[in-house]
C-alpha cells in the first residue's frame, strides 16, 4: 500500500483532523464535517481511516532489536497518582553510564509509536524512559479513540507530578550519568515545558515539539536550555509562542526555536499522513545534536 502524504489531502481536512485528535470535536462531528471532502468511492469514514495512525507500517526499530535492552518498570509517585508505569530502553552492552532522556507521548498515552521513538532515542546512545500517562486507567488501550477519551479523565496536575517523579527516577537510575533531558510531542511538549519549570537545575535540556507553552509567570524558574520545534500550519499551538518567547527573552533564558515552514502539527509522527520525512529527519538530528551537546 502506498502511504498517503499531507499533500494528498486538503489542508482544511487536515485541520479538521487536528481538532478531532485533540478532542475539540468527536468522531461523529468529524465525519459530518468531512463529508464535503468525500468523492466518488471515498466516504468520510474512509478519509478518517486514511488519516488514522498505522503503527506497524511505520515502526523503525523492532521490539526485539538486538541492539537494545528494553523493560517495563513502575515508578512510585506519592505526590501524583500513586505510581506510573513506563518503558525503559538502553543500548545493549552500553559501556558505562549514559545520559538519560525522558520521552513524553501525545494525548493518547504510551502507544506503539512513542515506544518506537523511545527505542530510536536509545540507539542514539541514551538511556530513554517513556512514562505512560494512562497508567492509572490500565495503560494504552489499543485504539486511539478510547485512549483519547481515557486521557480526558486524568487529573493533569497529578499527572505532572507523575512525570516529575519519572524524571527524578531516571536521573538517579544506575545506568544514567545523572544528566537528563526531555523530549515531548503535542501534550508531551507541554509536559516538557512544565518539567523545565518544575525541575529547574535538575533538568539539563528540554526539546518540546509543537505543544503548549509554560505560563509567562513560571518562566523565571526555567534553568535548562530549550530547543523548541513548531510547524507553521499549526496555528492552534503557535498562538502561544509570542508570549512565551517574550518571557524567555525578558528572563534571559537560553532557547532556540525552529519553525518548519509548510509543516503540520505532528510532522515527526510517521504513523499518519501529517508526517513529513525531510522535516522529521532534520528535527530529529537537531534534537540529538542538542542532547549530545547539553547532556554529555
Amino acid at each position: 500500500m502506498v502511504r498517503k502524504k499531507a499533500s494528498d489531502f486538503p489542508q482544511e481536512l487536515l485541520d479538521l483532523f487536528d481538532l478531532y485528535v485533540h478532542g475539540d470535536i468527536d468522531r461523529r462531528a468529524f465525519l459530518d464535517r468531512a463529508k464535503r471532502f468525500a468523492t466518488t468511492g471515498v466516504t468520510a469514514a474512509m478519509l478518517l481511516e486514511s488519516l488514522n495512525p498505522r503503527f506497524a507500517e511505520a515502526q523503525q526499530i523492532r521490539t526485539d532489536d538486538p541492539r537494545i535492552e528494553a523493560s517495563r518498570v513502575t515508578v512510585p509517585s506519592p505526590n501524583g497518582l500513586g505510581e506510573i508505569r513506563g518503558y525503559l530502553v538502553k543500548p545493549a552492552n552500553a559501556a558505562g553510564r549514559l545520559p538519560g532522556v525522558v520521552v513524553v507521548h501525545e494525548n493518547r498515552g504510551l502507544n506503539p509509536h512513542t515506544e518506537d521513538v523511545t527505542r530510536r532515542m536509545a540507539l542514539e546512545n541514551f538511556v530513554a524512559f517513556a512514562p505512560d500517562g494512562l497508567t492509572t486507567l490500565g495503560g494504552y488501550p489499543g485504539d486511539e479513540d478510547t485512549a483519547r477519551s481515557m486521557f480526558a479523565k486524568i487529573d493533569r496536575s497529578k499527572l505532572m507530578e507523575d512525570f516529575i517523579a519519572s524524571s527524578r527516577w531516571l536521573k538517579s537510575h544506575p545506568a544514567c550519568t545523572g544528566k537528563i533531558g526531555v523530549v515531548g510531542f503535542c501534550f508531551g511538549a507541554g509536559v516538557a515545558n512544565g518539567l523545565a519549570v518544575n525541575l529547574g537545575a535538575e533538568l539539563s535540556a528540554a526539546a518540546p515539539f509543537y505543544g503548549g507553552q509554560a505560563p509567562a509567570s513560571e518562566v523565571p524558574k526555567i534553568q535548562a536550555p530549550l530547543q523548541l520545534h513548531f510547524a507553521s500550519l499549526d496555528t492552534r499551538v503557535n498562538e502561544g509562542w509570542p508570549a512565551y518567547e517574550a518571557a524567555l527573552k525578558a528572563n534571559g533564558k537560553r532557547y532556540t526555536m525552529f519553525m518548519y515552514e509548510g509543516g503540520n502539527h505532528g510532522f515527526l509522527n510517521d504513523t499518519t499522513p501529517r508526517y513529513d520525512e525531510a522535516m522529521a529527519k532534520l528535527a530529529w538530528s537537531r534534537t540529538v545534536e542538542f542532547f549530545n551537546a547539553e547532556l554529555r
